[in-house]
């Protein structure tokens, strides 16, 4: 098997509960700047907390999303995570199997909005750091931005029910908290 020098981020479902960041993060995984990955219980969690909170949604509408996910990254959807859950310790014991998921999936980042409940020297017996967002895709924006701006281009070309501006996309990029990226591609972008 060979091995990628790219980075591994486990998305945690508060990254890929807002459209917006989980489609720049996607865009970005399908330009290859890192490998994605995830489980069925974080696409379970983020649909279940975006259902509460949408109730214009269906279901089946999102996991049409999950499976359109898992078949542009096969890789990505970590499997038998569970048995290391219980030998856990973490601030939530509800965020176990996130780790579980990062560890047997070999990601080096976590990505999460979530940062106090990952704390540095608990996955550091891991080699695993958490990351934000926005902290995460300008970094990668610093090695790569040319790939991160055709990512980020791609991504709005492809909202075409409504259409929508790039400005209004970088705007709702802020406001989810991605301020540095937002600056970046509205630099450097156009």
């Amino acid at each position: 098997m060979i091995h990628s020098p790219k980075t591994t981020a486990l998305l945690d479902a508060c990254v890929l509960y807002p459209a917006p960041v989980r489609d720049l993060l996607l865009s970005v995984a399908a330009e290859g700047l890192f490998n994605p990955v995830w489980s069925q219980e974080i696409q379970i969690e983020w649909i279940s907390n975006l259902l509460k909170n949408r109730s214009d949604l269906k279901r089946e509408q999102l996991l049409a999303t999950t499976k359109a996910m898992n078949n542009a990254f096969p890789q990505a959807n970590t499997l038998n995570y569970k048995r290391l859950v219980n030998q856990l310790i973490l601030p939530d014991e509800n965020d176990r199997h996130v780790l579980a998921a990062a560890i047997l999936g070999k990601a080096q980042l976590i990505i999460t909005f979530n940062i106090k409940d990952f704390p540095v020297k608990t996955l550091a017996l891991y080699n695993i750091k958490p990351q934000h967002p926005d902290t995460f895709l300008s970094g990668l924006f610093d090695t790569n931005s040319k790939q991160v701006c055709e990512a980020f281009i791609k991504m709005v070309k492809r909202l075409k029910n409504p259409p929508v501006e790039f400005d209004h996309v970088l705007d709702i990029l802020q406001r989810l908290t991605l301020v540095q990226i937002a600056h970046h591609l509205k630099e450097s972008c156009f």
